[in-house]
Formats: structure tokens, C-alpha cells, sequence
């Protein structure tokens, strides 16, 4: 069994976990009917509308 020669430092074993913790951001389109941006594959919270077709009515403000 292998066994390492030396003991990895902080800053080595930080570095190497950091590379795969990255965060990304979240990929938003444009709504096809009013142009809002939201997330892929979600109804518009503006317009209610989905793939084309309204799915829900959306709370108007008063």
C-alpha cells in the first residue's frame, strides 16, 4: 500500500478541494412571451407562461 512520503500542507489540500467547490451561476433565458429572465425548464412568474402555453395566472399586484 502506498503511503505518502511526506505530510500534505494546508494550503496544497485547500487548493486541490477548491478547484471542484466552485460555484456557477445559474443559467437564466429569456421568457418567449414578456422577456423575463428565468430559469431553464420553469414557469414565468411574470407571465405564468411555459413552453408557448399559459400554465398558471400569475398573482397580479394591486
Amino acid at each position: 500500500m502506498a503511503v505518502p512520503r511526506y505530510k500534505t500542507s494546508k494550503a496544497r489540500t485547500r487548493r486541490r478541494r477548491s478547484i471542484n467547490m466552485k460555484l456557477t451561476a445559474p443559467n437564466l433565458i429569456e421568457c418567449n412571451t414578456c422577456g423575463n429572465k428565468v430559469l431553464l425548464h420553469r414557469v414565468c412568474p411574470k407571465c405564468g407562461f411555459y413552453r408557448g402555453r399559459q400554465v398558471i395566472v400569475p398573482n397580479s399586484k394591486v
